[in-house]
């Protein structure tokens, strides 16, 4: 398996983005993504769907110093973003 894909984890979906030409490892949490399509019981379909917003938080949360390794997003970055 190509670790640098997004691949189900035990606690959510993993994937990498890249910020100033390094890549950072992270996971959108399984409840992150159940609430972004309620009803739906794919999650990689839903990261699939979300994929360019999921990483664009991500890359700004890293860009901003978050720290995490890997970086976990969870319900409350996606809902902040929406405000």
């Amino acid at each position: 398996m190509n670790l640098s894909q997004p691949h189900l984890v035990s606690n959510g979906v993993a994937f990498t983005v890249s910020v100033d030409y390094v890549k950072h490892a992270c996971i959108v949490s399984t409840d992150a993504l159940t609430t972004m399509e309620p009803g739906v019981a794919d999650v990689m379909a839903t990261f699939s769907t979300h994929e360019a917003t999921i990483s664009g938080i991500a890359r700004r949360l890293i860009a901003a110093g978050v720290p995490g390794t890997p970086l976990v997003l969870g319900v409350q970055n996606f809902k902040l973003s929406r405000a």
